[in-house]
């Protein structure tokens, strides 16, 4: 068991390293999401956190300065073993996170709503996740809207890795057309240095040099 969970964990990170995602600058489409989600959850703290091989990263952020935690004390990084919404209702009352350094000190987490954000493959890269320092609930309208929003942030990560590839694509048939002009010139000038030889060789030339050789 222990074999199979590190497989896969391998095939989720190489799925999320596919993307590029990771330590880029933020970008307006992802934070407007995340205010959304904050708002609509009534929530100070929204997240779209990625989960890499040893901390989560913050790609948009509401409410927290921070640009990652390590993976060890992550709330995400079990919201990603999910097949749906993971929600801890008050952290200080759940044996998995009482003692969490991010429970007993700042942000000082109570609430926690985290919908998986799950590529089209099925690996899940992370989550979309509201945040609150007291104890509550989500309603089921903000429940379900956090998993449409989670989806758009699918979405939109399908949509800039899908307009990478095609930058990567366009740069790749560039350079090929640049080594093909290369080959294409080198190979006119190696005609050209072909034909000389073959007129110097020609029979009227040789006939000539003879001659020349001759009256020397």
């Amino acid at each position: 068991m222990a074999a199979q969970n590190t497989n896969h964990e391998a095939r989720r990170l190489k799925v999320l390293w596919q993307y590029d995602i990771l330590d880029t600058v933020p970008e307006e489409v992802f934070d407007d999401l995340t205010e959304l989600a904050a708002r609509i959850c009534e929530a100070p703290i929204a997240l779209i956190s990625l989960v890499d091989e040893d901390r989560q990263w913050f790609k948009s952020k509401v409410g927290i300065t921070v640009n990652e935690t390590s993976r060890d004390i992550s709330f995400c990084s079990r919201a990603i073993k999910q097949q749906d919404l993971f929600i801890i209702p008050d952290a200080t009352k759940d044996l998995r996170f009482a003692d969490n350094p991010l429970v007993t000190s700042n942000p000082k987490i109570r609430f926690y709503a985290g919908a998986p954000l799950v590529a089209p493959d099925g690996e899940a890269l992370g989550t979309l996740c509201v945040i609150d320092k007291v104890p509550r609930e989500l309603r089921m309208e903000q429940q379900q809207a956090l998993r449409v929003l989670a989806r758009h942030v699918m979405t939109q990560l399908e949509i800039r890795r899908h307009a990478k590839d095609l930058a990567d694509a366009h740069r790749a048939r560039e350079a090929t057309k640049e080594e093909l002009d290369q080959a294409q010139a080198e190979n006119a000038k190696l005609k050209k240095e072909l034909e000389k030889l073959k007129r110097g060789t020609a029979p009227g030339n040789s006939k000539k040099n003879a001659a020349s050789r001759n009256r020397k």
